[in-house]
């Protein structure tokens, strides 16, 4: 007797052809309940003395559907949540717990579809056990991509380990204003600086596909987030409106995603904000228009949290906001409503029968590619976390920045008695930024901890909180700073949620509670630090002791009196659990400071904007302030000094040579920068286009190269395309955008003949 295997069953077919077989055969409740993720994952399950056992919310929801298309967050582990190590999944158990839903969801499924599990990656696998890397502004300070795509690769290694299957990421928000919580998520301020990090965060996680473009078993899809202008939100307002022009749009906040898409990104996720007055998870014109249209995208669109039912404002009800949201170019909502109820809205007309078609394949797509019909159990084997935890500090040391050091104090001499203090100094917690999972007692390094490793005499004071006015303990901090040689003032912010924060239904903080000045839903009216931290900072600098500051922070705070009163001033941002040894690993010298700005540091909140790639125009200052930034974008000290060379024009090539002229082995980054002085639309002052880091030695010389190309050269036109346009550009390289407005130019006249025939239009 011959058994007669389903296509869709047959490894050997082509995945198109699997995926059209297997839609022929759904009914219209199948179809709809594969573009469904409605429920949060942690109530799927519960833990039990013998291991877990699988709620009735799961049994309920299986069965509304005949089966389940996507699970968020089954093992995110959170204040939000309630999970910790007493009731969620580690790293020898997160298998298990996968293993368990996911054969509940294949045997309820009449066609044995398997779930596709979601899980929240922002800086490392947001469950127990996980490794914690640095966030993404400290990513964006390393300008290492290469580092970052090794980061990533371990991150989805750990998220395959423990059964997960797709990888949430911020990527695709650009950092406007430093005022909103999210910005310690962003990449910096720069289109082009975020274009080549989303492209190694792509490769890393997603690795190489098979020709048949199946995912190894340990790399995972990603979903980019947020698609798209969220990082333009007015007044630093969480959720808030974007007030973005199209060219402004296209200029600075869709490279980074243009990127991530020609990279091979599975899936994007459509922002929160509205762009002219249509929000992004109803937005056509955006999520078909120009992401599939026009930019060939193939992939999956998820929109974000509750996002599909915010759109019952334009339509009426819930079943019509799923209907134009599934129009728009959403295949997968995330806990709404309205997408529960698309086989009415395709019953009364609302929506085809083939736009739900078109969604399902592409959620069908990705679980063939990901092998889930095949091995629906399967897991990698869990990667070294030794590996992780050097990842991890690796990052975090290429992040820190020195933005001076006017007193020539660093590195740290270790025979001086050295007073270490600040709300800071002696914490892990405030060093890991948001969307963290609890971590297990010991895990990390203070900054405190790395400096008593290392023999030097330590005192140690507090001095006060990352929040409120009590200066009770700057007395201590500062009679402690009057008998050292030299004072390590540790200040900054903090994203740690803790059990009693309020959280809105998509977890958003509602509420900033204890010392929580940063993260989703933290964001600040000013970017002055606490006011028992500016007196703090007050009373140990005027002590006369030479103070370093350390500011640890998931935005750039403003507090030029650090700049000022400093002897040397450096910023961390969120560097992770064991960003203490990070940081003290520059301070004694042991690591050459690498980091860079990726983003301006204001003055005040009052000069906002301040990114360095304002439009070309003639403005003034203030009348009581100036309107150039604390440290600009781009800027960073090392141990030794460098000089660069006049830049020279070499076919469509630009050279420059640098030499170290200090006495130490440094890293410089060299910045390519672009201006445009005759071009067909207004210009922006300076724009990033390329990038190169070089470590030299004492009196070395090195000749760096940047090949002019379509990614050098393009711009938007007034059709807003992206091409390479006639016109007259100079070209600038230096150590900072700032330093790049007085530094020698190479002038040259542009036309189309500058793509070269292998370069396809950006």
């Amino acid at each position: 007797m011959t058994v007669t295997t389903l296509l869709y069953r047959d490894p050997t077919a082509p995945v198109e052809a699997r995926v059209v077989d297997l839609l022929s055969r759904m009914t219209l409740r199948e179809k709809a309940g594969q573009l469904n993720q409605r429920m949060y994952g942690w109530d799927a399950y519960r833990r039990t003395p013998d291991g877990f056992e699988l709620t009735e919310a799961l049994h309920a929801e299986t069965e509304r559907f005949a089966g389940l298309g996507a699970l968020y967050g089954l093992l995110r582990a959170d204040a939000w949540s309630g999970v910790d190590h007493t009731t969620g999944s580690g790293a020898e158990d997160g298998a298990e717990l996968a293993h368990l839903v996911q054969r509940h969801v294949v045997e309820r499924s009449r066609l044995g579809i398997p779930a596709l599990f979601v899980e929240e990656v922002p800086h490392g696998h947001m469950a127990l056990d996980g490794t914690v890397l640095p966030v993404n502004l400290a990513v964006g300070a390393t300008w290492d991509p290469g580092l970052y795509e090794r980061a990533a690769a371990h991150a989805a290694a750990e998220l395959r380990a423990r059964g997960g299957h797709v990888a949430l990421v911020s990527a695709l928000d650009i950092a406007r204003d430093p005022r909103w919580g999210r910005t310690e998520e962003c990449f910096g301020e720069d289109p082009y600086l975020a274009a080549r990090l989303t492209e190694a965060l792509v490769r890393g996680m997603q690795g190489e596909q098979d020709p048949g473009g199946l995912f190894a078993p340990d790399r995972a899809p990603v979903v980019l987030k947020h698609f798209a202008g969220q990082g333009a939100t007015v007044g630093g307002r969480n959720s808030a409106e974007s007030d973005l022009g199209p060219r402004e749009l296209h200029e600075i906040h869709l490279p980074a995603a243009r990127a991530g898409v020609r990279a091979g990104a599975a899936a994007v996720m459509a922002a929160y904000n509205e762009v002219d007055g249509m929000p992004c998870s109803g937005n056509r014109a955006l999520l078909t228009g120009l992401l599939r249209e026009r930019w060939g995208f193939e992939g999956l669109v998820m929109a974000d949290g509750l996002a599909v039912d915010r759109l019952s404002r334009i339509t009426g009800d819930s079943v019509s906001a799923g209907a134009l949201a599934l129009r728009a170019g959403v295949d997968l909502s995330l806990w709404d409503e309205g997408f529960t109820h698309l086989a009415e809205a395709v019953e009364r007309g609302l929506v085809s029968e083939e736009d739900l078609d078109r969604a399902v394949a592409r959620v069908l797509r990705l679980k063939f590619r990901l092998g889930l019909f095949e091995q629906p159990y399967r897991s990698c084997p869990f990667p070294d976390p030794a590996a992780g935890r050097e990842l991890s500090t690796a990052l975090a040391r290429a992040a820190v920045t020195l933005l001076h050091d006017d007193q020539g104090v660093l590195p740290l001499a270790t025979a001086s008695r050295v007073a270490v203090l600040g709300p800071h100094a002696d914490t892990v917690a405030h060093q890991l930024g948001d969307y963290t999972a609890p971590q297990r007692p010991g895990t990390g390094t203070s900054v405190l901890d790395a400096l008593r490793r290392t023999g030097i005499d330590i005192r140690h004071a507090r001095g006060c909180a990352l929040t409120g006015d009590d200066l009770s303990g700057i007395p201590e901090a500062t009679a402690e700073a009057a008998a050292s040689d030299l004072a390590v003032l540790v200040l900054g912010g903090s994203s740690a949620r803790t059990p009693d924060t309020e959280f809105d239904a998509n977890g958003a903080a509602r509420t900033a509670v204890s010392e929580m000045t940063c993260g989703e839903g933290a964001d600040l009216a000013g970017l002055r630090l606490g006011a028992a931290q500016q007196a703090l900072l007050d009373a140990v600098t005027a002590t006369g002791t030479p103070t370093v500051v350390v500011l640890v922070q998931g935005r750039p705070h403003a507090v030029p009196e650090a700049a000022e009163r400093a002897a040397a001033l450096l910023t961390a941002w969120y560097p992770g659990p064991w960003g203490g040894e990070a940081i003290a690993d520059v301070l004694l010298g042991r690591a050459d400071p690498r980091g860079r700005l990726p983003l301006s540091v204001p003055r005040s909140a009052g000069q906002l904007p301040v990114h360095y790639n304002h439009k070309d125009t003639e403005y003034g200052g203030y009348v009581d302030d100036s309107a150039e930034p604390l440290f600009g974008f781009g800027h960073g000290l090392s141990y030794t000094r460098f000089a660069y060379g006049p830049p020279r024009l070499s076919g469509r090539t630009v050279e420059v040579d640098i030499t170290n002229t200090g006495q130490r082995r440094g890293r410089t980054v060299a910045q390519l920068y672009l201006r445009r002085l005759v071009t067909p639309v207004w210009p922006r002052t300076l724009e990033l286009r390329g990038f190169r880091a070089v470590d030299l030695a004492p009196g070395e010389c090195r000749t760096v190269a940047f090949v002019l190309g379509a990614e050098q050269l393009a711009q938007v036109g007034t059709d807003l395309e992206t091409a390479v346009l006639p016109g007259t550009v100079e070209f600038r390289v230096a150590e900072s955008a700032r330093r790049a407005l007085t530094a020698v130019p190479v002038g040259l006249r542009v036309d189309q003949s500058f793509t070269a025939p292998d370069e396809t239009p950006l």
